[in-house]
């Protein structure tokens, strides 16, 4: 009979690594990188989709998505139709959507993280430390010398 083959020893920065992975701030980092992309998706549409046709009408209907310079100098009905003939383009249009689209987030940030500040009531501040024995002592002193005079 064989004696069965030793499992290799592991490493010892396995083990520090598997501390790291669940430990709670990372776990909370991940949630929130995965909450943040499907917000993305929301903030996507609500540019695309809400923010850019009304912006259009205020602006004279401009479709922002279809705001380009192609750099070879012909003109292009849309930007797809330049990405075919395989110019290179300046995309304006998109450069404010996702200008437009970090505002938003900013925004809602800011809002969350006041929320969050305002329901995280701040501790009180710690009592003020007695005073030394010594000063408890000059005070009895000066009272016993008041009430003699």
């Amino acid at each position: 009979m064989q004696a069965p083959i030793p499992l290799p020893k592991m490493p010892g920065w396995l083990d520090d690594f598997k501390a790291f992975i669940l430990r709670g701030n990372v776990v909370d980092l991940a949630v929130g990188v995965i909450i943040g992309a499907a917000f993305t998706g929301i903030v996507n549409s609500l540019v695309k989709d809400i923010f850019n046709p009304i912006i259009g009408i205020l602006v004279g209907g401009i479709d922002f998505s279809n705001v380009f310079v192609a750099l070879d100098g012909k003109s292009y009905p849309t930007m797809d139709a330049a990405k075919t003939a395989g110019a290179a383009t300046l995309n304006f249009g998109l450069f404010i959507n996702a200008v437009i689209q970090f505002l938003i987030v900013a925004f809602v940030i800011f809002w969350t993280v006041r929320a969050l500040n305002r329901m995280v009531r701040a501790a009180p501040p710690p009592p003020p430390p007695p005073p030394p024995a010594s000063e408890e002592y000059l005070r009895e002193i000066r009272d016993l010398l008041k009430s003699r005079s």
